[in-house]
Formats: C-alpha cells, structure tokens, sequence
C-alpha cells in the first residue's frame, strides 16, 4: 500500500506556513507604512526647512536689492548735484581737455591670451595707457580739482569717484593710478554712456580709499550718466564707490536671526513628527498582535476541523482499500487460474509424450532378457576356457536361442524414443526455469536488470496464458542494466501484453520492442487487435474503469501499470488507430531517482492484474 496523504501534518506545515507569510507581509507592509509615514514627515519638514530658508535667502535678498537701489538713487542724486555744482567750471573743461588726448594708437594695440586663456590687455598697451594717466595728472588744473573733491568727500560714505570721458577713458580717478584707463568695453560704463544707470555690490579685500587703502569692506559701484544744466545729452560718466559694510551686517544679522528661529521651528516639528510616529508604531504593533491572535485562534478551529476530516479520510481510506484488495485478489485468482491452466497444458503435453516413450521402452526392454542371459553365460564358459576355442552345449538351450532375433533396428527405434523423451524433459526444465526466474525475483528491493531477459520470461510465461492464435514477438535491442524492482516491471509488462492480446479478437501478433531512446529506455508492446475508441481513451487509466462485461475485468490492470511506472520515475504513453491497433510504450530511466526508488521497494507486490 502506497503512503497515506498525512492530512493533518500537511496543513499544519502548510498552514504555518501560510499564516507565516501573511505575518511576515503585514510586517513587511506595517515596515512600509512606518517608512511611508517617516517620509512624509521628512518631506513635510524638508519642504518647510526649504521654505524658511527661502523665506530667508528672499528677505536678504530683497535687503541687498533694496540697499542697492536706495545707493544707487543717492549716487545718482550726488552726480546731479556734481554736474550742477562742480561740472560746468571744473570737470566739464577738464575732461573736454582729457578727450583731446589721442588713445587711438593704444588701442591699436591688439589684446592677447592670457594664461587662463581669456584675452587680455598686454604690457604695453597698459603702459601706453598708463602714459595717458601721467599726461594727465600734469594738467596745471589737475591738483585744484582733485583737493576740491577730496574736500568734499572725505566725510561722507563715498570712498572713491571716477570720471570718463565720451570715448571711455578715465580723465579722473580719486584713486590717481586709474587715470587714463581704458573702460570703453566695461558694461556698467556702457549702460551709463546710453543713460542707464548701472549698479553692483562687491566685496573688496583691500580698497583704496579718500581715507587710505581700507579691507574687507562691501561696496556699491554706481556708473551714472552725467547731464550738463540744461541738456539732455550724455557728457561723461561718473563712477561712484560707497561703503555698505555697516548696512550689510545688519542685514545679514537679521538673516541669521530668521535662520535661528527657522531652526527651531523644525526642532519643534521634528520632535512633534517623531512622537507622531511613536503613536504610530504602537498602534500598528498593539494591531499586528490582535491579528496575532486571531490567525491563532483560526489555526485552532481549523486544526481541529482538519483532524476530525482526516479521521473520516483514514477511515474510508482504509474501506477502500479492503474493496480494492478484495477486488485485486478476486482478480489475482482469475489471472493465476488463467496462468497455471496454460502451464499445466504446456507441462502436460511433453509429460504425455514422455510417459508414453518411457512405457514403450519399458515394454522394449524386457524382450532384451533372454539374449542378456545367453550373453552372460556364454561369457562365463569363455571365463572357463584354457585355450582359443571354446566348445558351447546348446543342449536345452536350443528352444530360446532360437527365439533370438536382430533387433538392431528396435534399438535405433527406441534411442530415437530416448532422444524424444529428452526433449521433452527439456521443454519442461524450460518452462519450470522461466517460472521460477518470473516468481523468485525478490519483491521489495530494487536492482541492477537485465530488462531483456525479464521482457523474455514475461513473454514465455504470457503464451503459456494467451491463446495460441496470438503470436507474440520479440524485437529486443541493447539495453544497459536497468535499476529497478525486476517483479514489479515484469507485473507491469505481463498486464500489457495480456491486454493486448485480449484486444485481438481472431488471429494477430503482438510484439514486444525494447530500445534506448535518449537517456531512457523505451518499451513498446504494440497490438494488432481492435484499438481504444475515442470515448474510452481518457478513461483508461482511471482506478475500476472497464470496458469488459461484468464479472470478466476490475479495471485496475492499467491503474496498476501506470502507477508502477511512475513510482520507477517513468512514463506511459499509448497510440492507438482503430480498427488497425494499439502501442502502448513505457519510458524508464536507467537508474532511479531516490524517493521513486524508496517507492519501489515499499510498493507491495501482486499478481498482474489485466484491464
């Protein structure tokens, strides 16, 4: 009997499983919302730090923009009041007397690359322009003008003045090492020239200063268009520096204080995030416990379901199987009566023949006597002599010598009878060794076989069962020894044969081919009979199906075969053409995969059962 389904231990295993993984899942997602819930509030925090700190860096910004505009507009008011109070008398004449200075042959001089690959002014360009600032400088006008505006500078926030020209160049810089510098290409003197103000903060290291050289300081640099009184035309730019570095801390004092208050803000979210998720997880754990207990307490209802199923299961398991062995062993004496009724007929025949021989021998050998005895007595008086000749009294032995004949043709005759009888003896050895090689193979441990041999026996022992209007043939090929328990596959090939003989209604062969076909070994026991109809084919290998009529078939000779087969790790396939004939093939491997090899040698034996 094979081995029971365990019931029980399955759906423990299975459902521990099963409630395992969905422990494991509403973990898993449990981890997956906490982290859900973690980003988000990271996210939120994240998206709020990046406000405030936007809020930050636009309020500083706006502080900077509108310090730059309000310098700017004070510039461009100290320009006005330079281009009313000190153009027109001093720096009017004075740059008109600086644009008659000719810059055109320093400008011829072409720019070159500089190390980083930028172009530049060369050293002698810059000289040439620095020999314009000089020219400059020795202007009798120029000492006047520079103390007049140093006069009026040094106490205010301007830290240094620069004018230009209409052609760029710097007819004055507070800063008297600029003078006669080329700006003609400079943006923010572009812009002024067009009557754009233009404005920039920077911060310088050191800067030369009304007061002297200053550092570190943050400066607004202004270039402002320049408007004679009365005119609306462009005159020169005024290039004005002024000093924002109190203004700046101040800004960024504030900046740091919205910063800082920023930081605690988030501090305070974060705390108030992290106890949120707190909460959060304690839930889900107090939640993951209750379901828990409930998959606990469903594992017990069910467990108990399970084992009072499995009871009813065993129980009619196990009427089934008393029907099935009553049934099999009904069908095990049929086949067996079948079986010994072919020996005994294949035993008889040359068993007759032999008896008969042996009584007409018997019968031959008594009329051997009397020549016997005379043989021997003549034997003994040769014994007797002295010489050569010996001298024979057949007084009163006349009657029986006479009765001596020459049977040399009866002895002929009864060696013959001998030879027959021999044959015969033989016939039977040979049927009684195929019986015992098809019964004495052990029935519950696998081996190395000799599959032709056994397909051999099987088929001697199967002719003895069939009629002989079936021929049986055998077409084998070279096989290797094949793992396998040797009772169970000749069970196996005994069924198909049996079959295949019972599908033929008249005169037919069946024949039985063995072959290698890749790694397995192949079987086929092909039938000239009738074929399976359409109907029946699914059906066949279902446990009790027959087509027989009642009482002749139990329906287990195919069921058994198929089980067989499979528990040796193979296959069965048919093919079948009505009205033309069946094949039937089994698929082995050659050696057993493990647990169909425990099978195997479990798997009790039985008589074959035909379908």
């Amino acid at each position: 009997m094979a081995k029971r389904f365990r019931l029980v231990r399955y759906f423990t295993l299975a459902s521990l499983g099963v409630f395992a993984a969905v422990a494991a899942a509403m973990a898993y997602f449990e981890r997956q919302q906490a982290s859900f819930i973690h980003e988000v509030q990271k996210q939120e925090l994240e998206f709020v730090r990046q406000v405030q700190d936007s809020f930050a860096r636009q309020q500083e910004q706006v502080a900077r923009a509108d310090l730059l505009a309000s310098h700017e507009n004070g510039n461009v008011d100290l320009t006005r009041l330079f281009a009313n109070t000190l153009w027109e008398r001093d720096f009017g004449p004075f740059v008109a007397k600086v644009a008659a200075i000719p810059v055109d042959h320093c400008r011829a001089i072409r720019d070159v690359a500089g190390p980083d690959g930028k172009m530049g002014a060369p050293k002698e360009k810059k000289a040439c322009f620095a020999e314009v600032g000089a020219r400059i400088r020795t202007f009798p006008e120029f000492a006047a003008l520079d103390a007049k505006v140093f006069d009026t500078m040094r106490r205010s926030s301007v830290f240094k003045i620069k004018v230009f020209d209409a052609r760029g160049i710097t007819a004055y810089s507070s800063e008297h090492a600029q003078m006669g510098e080329d700006k003609a290409g400079n943006a923010g003197w572009l812009g002024a020239s067009s009557g754009t103000p233009r404005s920039e903060l920077t911060h310088r290291d050191k800067f030369s200063a009304f007061e002297g050289v200053v550092e570190n300081r943050d400066l607004i640099s202004s270039y402002l268009p320049v408007y004679p009184p009365g005119s609306n035309h462009v005159a020169g730019v005024f290039e004005v520096y002024s000093d924002v570095t109190p203004l700046l801390a101040r800004i960024k004092s504030t900046s740091n204080t919205i910063a800082a208050t920023a930081r605690a803000n988030q501090q305070r979210m974060e705390q108030s995030a992290a106890a949120t998720l707190a909460q959060v997880d304690a839930l889900s754990r107090r939640g993951l416990l209750s379901v828990g207990a409930l998959l606990l307490v469903l594992f017990a209802a069910l467990f108990m379901i399970v084992r009072r199923a499995d009871g009813i299961i065993v129980q009619q398991q196990q009427a089934r199987e008393q029907d099935h062995q009553q049934m099999a062993q009904s069908e095990k004496m049929a086949s067996l009566g079948q079986m010994v009724a072919g020996v005994a007929h294949q035993l008889n025949t040359p068993l007759a023949f032999s008896r008969s021989n042996i009584s007409m021998v018997m019968d031959a050998v008594r009329n051997y006597v009397l020549p016997l005895k005379v043989a021997h007595a003549f034997a003994q008086a040769v014994r007797k002599a002295e010489g050569e000749v010996v001298t024979v009294n057949v007084q009163g032995w006349r009657p029986q010598l006479e009765l001596v004949e020459d049977s040399a043709g009866e002895i002929e005759t009864l060696s013959h009878m001998l030879g027959d009888t021999l044959q015969g003896i033989d016939q039977m050895h040979e049927l009684v060794e195929n019986l015992r090689d098809f019964t004495r193979l052990d029935r519950a441990k696998t081996t190395q076989f000799d599959l032709n041999k056994g397909l051999h026996t099987v088929a001697y022992i199967a002719r003895s069962a069939i009629p002989t209007r079936v021929q049986v043939v055998e077409e084998f090929g070279e096989l290797p020894l094949v793992e396998c328990n040797p009772s169970q596959l000749n069970q196996v090939f005994l069924n198909l044969i049996n079959n295949a003989a019972q599908a033929i209604p008249g005169e037919g062969k069946v024949t039985v081919r063995s072959r290698m076909d890749r790694n397995r070994v192949r079987i086929d026991v092909t039938d000239t009979g009738t074929g399976i109809p359409h109907d029946v084919q699914p059906h066949i290998f279902d446990t009790y199906y027959t087509t027989k009529p009642a009482g002749e078939g139990t329906g287990l000779g195919l069921p058994i075969v198929k089980t067989i087969v499979e528990e040796h790790g193979g296959e069965v396939k048919f093919k079948t053409t009505p009205g033309v004939g069946t094949t039937f093939s089994v698929y082995l491997p050659v050696s057993l995969p493990e647990r169909a090899g425990e099978r195997a040698e479990r798997a009790p034996e039985s008589e074959p059962q035909p379908a």
